[in-house]
């Protein structure tokens, strides 16, 4: 059996690296990455800087995004600009855009990896709390995709990778909110790889499973009695990790998937297939937006 790529728990970078895709993949590529800052953001940022990619990193809190890039930058040797984005803004995220643009000249990945999401019955979800979460993950998706293909894309071509879920696949319990949002992210992906295929640009998704070092993992997958017997359920037999998971993006970003485009690319560990759909969980301490 493949062993796993070794990964830290904490948002810092890999003491060491052993790259197992070319290491100049993404030589002089401009990556832009949503929710950079922090988890699989941040180590997709710097799994791509590592094979030669610059990248600009934006999440709604700039401290965070500004010591992200300089860990990375330091453990890389490669730039990148972070800045301070609201994805549900279109006015800020064009500013942010042509920041990006003015900084490296050109932007050719799009990575969005910016989420919300908590556990909480449906009927106890608020109105608010549920639009909150559709307008994260949804609409700052659409709203990132616009943006990028109005300013660059559209003459220049690129490609789009979509962070999403299998929450949606059979229903999972505590996640309509997020489930709902991210399976309309996936049929975004299909559309707009029908659409802007011809344009030269590839959109895909990316939906991983239960991955450790992560605030979801920490905060959705209930008492650790339980989550040890659900790891159980999964058969490979355990979470993946952040590493894991910024291959993956790593190989639809790059050339390699040069024919793919509107595909969901599962990267759970085959845990959508067996993995229980019920959460065993407090609900007085469920968080509320």
């Amino acid at each position: 059996m493949a062993q796993p790529s070794p990964d830290v728990i904490e948002d810092d970078c890999l003491p060491e690296y052993h790259h197992l895709f070319c290491p100049n993949l993404l030589r002089d590529k401009v990556a832009f990455i949503t929710g950079g800052g922090s988890g699989i953001g941040f180590r997709i940022a710097e799994i791509f800087m590592r094979h030669g990619c610059h990248t600009v990193i934006a999440s709604r809190s700039l401290p965070r995004v500004s010591l992200a890039s300089r860990k990375l930058a330091a453990a890389t040797g490669q730039r990148c600009l972070p800045l301070s984005l609201d994805v549900r803004a279109p006015l800020a995220i064009m500013a942010a855009v042509d920041q990006a643009l003015k900084e490296f000249g050109k932007i050719d990945i799009l990575i969005n990896c910016a989420a919300g999401n908590f556990l909480c019955q449906a009927s106890t979800l608020s109105f608010n709390a549920f639009k909150t979460v559709m307008e994260i993950d949804t609409l700052g998706t659409f709203n990132m995709c616009r943006v990028l293909y109005d300013k660059f894309f559209h003459d220049h071509g690129g490609v789009i990778v979509n962070i999403t879920a299998t929450l949606g696949n059979r229903g999972q319990v505590l996640q309509v909110h997020a489930g709902s949002a991210k399976a309309a992210v996936d049929a975004m992906t299909r559309h707009l790889a029908v659409e802007w295929g011809p344009q030269n640009i590839r959109v895909n998704s990316l939906a991983p499973g239960p991955i450790s070092g992560t605030e979801g993992f920490l905060r959705l997958s209930g008492p650790q009695a339980s989550m040890s017997r659900r790891v159980l359920t999964i058969p490979l037999q355990r979470p993946g990790n952040k590493t894991e998971v910024a291959h993956g993006v790593l190989y639809l970003a790059s050339p390699l998937a040069s024919y793919v485009t509107g595909a969901v690319l599962v990267v759970d560990g085959g845990a959508w297939l067996t993995y229980p759909n019920d959460i065993e969980l407090d609900f007085s301490s469920s968080a509320k937006l």
